[in-house]
């Protein structure tokens, strides 16, 4: 088999090193947009999207208006879609999501503001979208259209199927679309199926387009956009054709693409004086020609793009075989928190101290057991002592009975034993009542929201005696505040959120530190508590902050996606016996089995996902000729 030759970037693209720096330079290039329109006394038409994606470039234009004087008395807004039927003040709302986080904070005039309305009559659907268009016609058209990108491909709402020619119309959503709004609905019963979106034409007419894209989940559709034939099967490739489109990505939506995945053969200059670089070259070879690492030959190299790195190799594929085997083989260790009284000179982890003070970060409350349960579980049998920090409740993906049945069982448990002169029923019936009139995606009670977070605590608690640690002494329960919204949609990270996890940290003082560091939960919670976490670690460093000059830190990834196996720094290897303690301790966040209330696009439990990807990465190590084993949890390193 030898390598196919990658398909060239049929869309410009830019790529930053993570979503903040990405969000904050495309809001000041819209800002000067507006300036500049401003200056010449025009309007400054833009097309805005809605979704998780555009949300930080938003909170930026808001401080640019608060803190630099960005008016935006000159701009007139058309925005690509909403949900059908929708009403404006509902929470899924895009009238309330724009609301929320730009209109409510600028200068804007509310007569220039346009929102597809969601509460239309449907009979009069067809001239709403007419009239929609004339408005943008009117208007001038649109200057400045920033998208987002949904994993089926749309742009707006315009799913697989959709025309370039297409305009403003009434669209049936598309069931993977319905899938990954099911958490903002509590529930994919509760999304609309309809939605009014401007159509592809529309978009194309734009003068400048800017799509985002950020975390793992949107490299694959990135990479059909950006290097695929256009097609209506994926709608943004029709962007192809647009004279002023760019794609701004982050380093994880960009992954896939050839100049990222195999620059080598995409006719870029390849520094293979990185060992990375060679690491994932040589990985990727193995792969294709499907053979173990030590097999692959001179031939192997020349005919698949790679002679140039054979020839910084002096030629010879064996000594280069070697040093990649013995690369990756240095990566395994069944002492993730370093071999006492061991030489460490291969090793991931130092050996000294021992043992080690380990602190886990878990965005929610079964992200350490899901993501690396076996290596917690090793770490407490070779006598390290662990600590858990829950950075959130998790209250929100509780399903309601569950709710019900606690706030029953505390009825019953005071009615028994008569701790409490008011009426048993109280409580239970007060939760009751509510659930009963509960509107689909209204938030919960306070009452409510406490119960579930104390059920998700619960759980927690279980898993970590399971595991063989003491809830009352290891288990750190923050409850960061910009998650406790009683919603899908959160804060942005506050002071108080960082402040919480540098204190957390200088009490504790670890010698390891592991975090979640895979972006693709389609919550956003993952990247918002790992940004707290990198923000505090970059604050105590600046301040020369004395014990984390010993501290070390490992992200994890979720169950959402794993790490490329050339990345990989630190392989624990798990045996039958130990994924079998794992899944347990997974088994013990009972809220979340059986059928998470917020499984993504993936609808297998967790702990389902979790062995699979466990496996997978142990298949792939013993592929490239390295010891098989039943599956391997994997880290790479932050060197902050």
């Amino acid at each position: 088999m030898s390598a196919a030759s990658p398909a060239a970037s049929r869309v410009p693209v830019r790529i930053f090193p993570d979503s903040e720096q990405a969000s904050v330079q495309v809001a000041r290039e819209l800002a000067a947009f507006i300036r500049q329109r401003a200056q010449e006394g025009r309007p400054a038409v833009l097309g805005l999207a809605t979704g998780s994606s555009p949300t930080r470039v938003y909170e930026e234009l808001v401080r640019l208006h608060r803190e630099e004087g960005l008016s935006f008395q000159n701009v007139v807004s058309f925005n690509l879609d909403e949900y059908f039927p929708m009403a404006p003040d509902s929470l899924q709302s895009y009238v309330r999501f724009m609301r929320e986080y730009l209109f409510d904070h600028i200068d804007i005039r509310p007569e220039n503001v346009h929102i597809p309305d969601g509460t239309v009559p449907a009979e009069q659907v067809g001239e709403f979208c007419r009239r929609y268009e004339e408005q943008i016609r009117e208007a001038g058209g649109i200057d400045w259209q920033l998208l987002g990108i949904g994993r089926t491909g749309h742009i707006g709402f315009n799913e697989p199927g959709s025309g370039a020619a297409s305009r403003t119309r009434l669209i049936t959503l598309d069931h993977i679309t319905r899938t990954d709004a099911a958490s903002d609905f509590y529930g994919e019963e509760n999304v609309p199926r309809r939605a009014i979106t401007m159509g592809v034409g529309t978009i194309l007419e734009a003068r400048h387009i800017v799509l985002l894209a950020w975390g793992e989940g949107k490299a694959a559709v990135i990479k059909r956009m950006v290097e695929g034939e256009p097609t209506d099967t994926v709608p943004a490739t029709y962007l192809q054709h647009h004279p002023a489109v760019q794609a701004v990505l982050d380093e994880a939506a960009a992954a896939e693409l050839s100049s990222r995945k195999t620059p080598w053969l995409a006719g870029q200059a390849s520094d293979w004086q990185d060992a990375a670089q060679v690491r994932k070259a040589v990985t990727w070879l193995a792969r294709l020609v499907e053979k173990p690492i030590l097999k692959l030959t001179d031939e192997d190299y020349n005919e698949n793009g790679l002679s140039d790195l054979l020839a910084e190799a002096e030629g010879q594929a064996y000594s280069l075989n070697i040093r990649v085997f013995n690369e990756l083989q240095h990566t395994i260790t069944g002492w993730p928190g370093g071999k006492p009284t061991a030489d460490d000179t291969h090793r991931p982890e130092r050996a000294a101290p021992f043992p080690k003070r380990a602190l886990i970060f878990s965005p929610h409350p079964d992200d350490d057991v899901i993501s690396m349960g076996g290596t917690l579980i090793r770490l407490v049998d070779q006598g390290h002592e662990v600590h858990v920090a829950y950075q959130t409740s998790g209250n929100i993906a509780v399903f309601d009975d569950e709710a019900i049945r606690f706030a029953d069982f505390v009825a019953d448990y005071d009615e028994a034993f008569r701790f409490d002169e008011q009426p048993a029923e109280t409580l239970y019936q007060r939760v009751a009542d509510f659930l009963k009139n509960k509107q689909p995606g209204q938030v919960d009670s306070d009452e409510v929201q406490q119960i579930k977070g104390l059920i998700r605590r619960g759980e927690a608690k279980s898993a970590l005696r399971y595991a063989g640690l003491d809830p009352d002494t290891r288990a750190h329960f923050q409850d960061l505040p910009f998650y406790e919204t009683g919603r899908v949609r959160k804060k942005p990270l506050g002071e108080e959120d960082i402040q919480f996890t540098i204190d957390l940290l200088n009490r504790l003082q670890p010698h390891q530190i592991y975090a979640a560091g895979d972006l693709s939960d389609p919550h956003g919670t993952h990247r918002v508590c790992l940004a707290a976490i990198f923000e505090a670690v970059r604050r105590l460093k600046a301040a020369g902050t004395p014990w984390l000059s010993d501290c070390w830190v490992w992200l994890y990834r979720g169950a959402w996606q794993e790490w490329d196996v050339a990345q990989i720094e630190m392989a624990v290897p798990l045996s039958p016996q130990e994924l079998t303690r794992k899944r347990r301790a997974i088994f013990k966040h009972q809220s979340q089995k059986d059928r998470p209330l917020f499984p993504g696009a993936d609808q297998r439990e967790f702990w389902q996902r979790a062995e699979e990807r466990n496996r997978t990465t142990a298949r792939l190590y013993d592929q490239l000729g390295l010891p098989e084993y039943e599956g391997i949890e994997a880290f790479v390193r932050w060197h902050f």
